[in-house]
């Protein structure tokens, strides 16, 4: 195969296929799934996917990758290729609408995709996603730890954690100098007006994770005196850093200043 992966692109193609067994197990994958997969490189992903489920949409950033998605892929016609960005393309009105979204996602852009697609995807119900180690870790991390930050308030709201599967480095080509882990969630409620308070919030509380609440949420633009006050309402003293609260706590602290 003559196309190479593009690191600037955030490209690790997955060549372990024992792990697409792990992805299928995870992703709870079924024959009337509608499927989106984000970043499918060579297709090897993407031909397990077609073998197993009714439809799957799979967006794609590397034109120079159609030769050889096209290549593997003949003959399969359950799978829809989009080329563009998929950060731009999250709420395109794929059809049928993706009820999952499975996908070894490009290093450089995973977080702001699962974040994006809570918001933008309504109909995905579960998510079954490769990323760094060091991304997955921090989806779930819990309060008062280096890795918690708005990602997790926001996705520890909205969904719950149903699997999680280290995969090693040589699992890649190329390598990437880091670990990688599969982390599978499912939607528990519904995106909305709250969550959305909450994830601006939540982005505000660490966008300056030294300063104390109060002083992150002053920068933002949330008045410093309104956040004392709703502070005090949580029984939170006045120089608590964002990093203390669990997301419940951002839940309540996102209603006392609407």
């Amino acid at each position: 195969m003559s196309a190479r992966p593009k690191r600037e692109l955030g490209q690790h193609w997955l060549v372990d296929e024992n792990i697409l067994h792990v992805i299928g197990r995870l992703a709870k994958l079924g024959a009337d799934d509608v499927v989106l997969e984000i970043g499918p490189g060579l297709g090897v992903l993407t031909a397990y996917l077609a073998e197993r489920v009714r439809m799957i949409h799979a967006v794609e950033l590397d034109r120079g990758l159609e030769p050889a998605l096209r290549e593997r892929l003949a003959g399969r016609d359950n799978v829809e290729l989009v080329f563009g960005d998929a950060l731009s393309l999250l709420g395109a009105a794929f059809d049928p609408p993706p009820g999952k979204l499975v996908s070894n996602l490009p290093y450089n852009v995973a977080t702001p995709i699962v974040a994006e697609s809570l918001a933008a995807l309504p109909t995905v119900e579960l998510w079954c996603v490769l990323v760094q180690r060091e991304v997955a870790d921090r989806f779930f991390a819990t309060p008062g730890t280096k890795d918690y930050g708005a990602v997790s308030v926001v996705l520890q709201l909205a969904t719950e954690r149903t699997g999680f599967h280290p995969v090693a480095r040589t699992c890649f080509r190329p390598p990437p100098n880091v670990d990688s882990a599969l982390v599978a969630f499912r939607r528990t409620r519904p995106w909305d007006g709250e969550l959305d308070a909450v994830r601006r919030l939540a982005q505000a509380a660490f966008a300056h994770r030294r300063k104390t609440l109060p002083n992150s949420l002053e920068l933002a633009g949330l008045g410093r005196e309104r956040a004392l006050a709703a502070l005090a309402e949580l029984g939170r003293p006045a120089n608590v850093r964002g990093e203390a609260l669990a997301p419940d706590e951002f839940l309540r602290l996102a209603e006392l200043l609407a």
